[in-house]
């Protein structure tokens, strides 16, 4: 995998996290580290959950459905960490 190949993946990690952040109402707390950080865990968490609760295939590629499946991950992971943290509430 080349320099360019690795920027893509963390530009598609950033992307799917923040798109997470925003369906889970966290993006104000999260920074674009996070989102990158985020992403791509979501990505290794929606393959597994794909692959070994549906018995479909995880992420693909660079293409649509891994895009879904590392932010429906990013979603599953940003909930746990909520879970985690005792679902504080968020001050308005």
């Amino acid at each position: 995998m080349n320099l360019f190949a690795i920027f893509v993946w963390v530009v598609f990690g950033a992307i799917a996290g923040w798109v997470a952040s925003l369906i889970m109402k966290t993006d104000r707390q999260m920074g674009a580290l996070a989102n990158i950080l985020v992403g791509i865990a979501g990505a290794f968490i929606g393959g597994f959950i794909m692959e070994n609760f549906f018995g479909q295939p995880g992420v693909t590629g660079f293409n649509f459905y891994s895009f879904l499946v590392a932010i429906g991950g990013a979603v599953v992971l940003i909930w746990l960490v909520g879970l985690l943290r005792g679902g504080r509430r968020r001050r308005r």
